[in-house]
């Protein structure tokens, strides 16, 4: 595969995210699409690192940490939305709007 494979292959990953993120009203589901919009990044950057600087081990190092924050970040999210849902089922953005104030 070459680099514009690669990066077709984000813009796709991004393009469905967006569409996910701003179509779904469930929390788990938006929170699905900004993992893929995030993966999008991460998969454009390490074919970037791949493609153009090969002699390092810096993008990889780089895509390791992102993807380990990734799946922080999904953690805290679900626990976040579980902890919405026991307090108060709801399990949709527009019975969580009220939380911001």
């Amino acid at each position: 595969m070459n680099a514009h494979a690669f990066l077709l292959l984000a813009a796709a990953l991004f393009a469905v995210g967006l569409f996910g993120a701003l179509s779904q009203q469930s929390i788990v589901m938006l929170m699905m699409g900004l993992e893929l919009m995030i993966n999008g990044v991460v998969t454009a950057a390490g074919a970037c690192w791949y493609y153009y600087a090969p002699a390092t081990a810096d993008g990889q190092v780089i895509v390791l940490v992102a993807v380990t924050v990734m799946a922080l970040e999904m953690v805290m999210g679900f626990a976040v939305t579980i902890a919405i849902f026991r307090a108060r089922d709801v399990d949709m953005t527009d019975g969580a709007e009220d939380l911001a104030g």
